[in-house]
């Protein structure tokens, strides 16, 4: 009974918290929890910019009128790598449909981003994020507690969506065409 609540004390992310297999390797993993907001309860716009690791600049205000996806993730996360080609092929789907799709990367050095990048051919950008103003801007909107986190941004640059860990690929469609479907307020299209 004492080893079961000194376990408990420890602070870190339990059994139960972590997908299986995934345990103690450094990093938090979600749930898979998804949460959307209703037009009328999302906050102000996001502001956040940073420079991807090919050193160009990057802005989610110049993609206001499109939706934005934004996924949190690092080069040696496990369900970052696992969800990295569905992100890619949602880049690719939607992205007549005005939908546009940031990494941030609060981790790696550009040579173990750009690897990744180069592993999985993506194809959007990834901003560095080691001095965290990014996951900070987010923070002020939505709880980013897990690597990978995704989340949709309206066309006015709200958060409309969060997924807490691996976000599943049908899930994010789900969340993207939700967004989508609603009316694009008045200077936005």
């Amino acid at each position: 009974m004492t080893v079961a609540l000194l376990a408990g004390c420890t602070g870190g992310p339990t059994p139960s918290d972590s997908p299986t297999g995934v345990v103690d390797q450094g990093y938090q993993s979600g749930d898979g929890s998804t949460k959307a907001w209703a037009p009328a309860d999302r906050g102000e716009p996001v502001a956040l910019s940073g420079t991807d690791f090919a050193g160009g600049a990057v802005d989610v205000a110049d993609w206001r009128g499109d939706v934005v996806v934004l996924n949190t993730w690092y080069a040696a996360c496990p369900p970052c790598r696992k969800e990295a080609p569905d992100l890619v092929a949602l880049a690719a789907e939607y992205a007549a449909d005005g939908v546009q799709l940031l990494g941030i990367n609060g981790t790696d050095a550009a040579g173990a981003a750009q690897a990744f990048e180069r592993t999985f051919a993506v194809t959007y950008p990834s901003i560095a994020d080691s001095d965290g103003s990014a996951i900070a801007a987010l923070q002020g909107a939505v709880p980013v507690q897990a690597v990978p986190t995704t989340v949709v941004l309206d066309r006015e640059g709200r958060v409309a969506a969060r997924i807490l860990g691996l976000a599943d690929a049908s899930t994010l469609s789900a969340l993207v065409d939700d967004v989508l479907a609603e009316p694009a307020a008045a200077g936005t299209a």
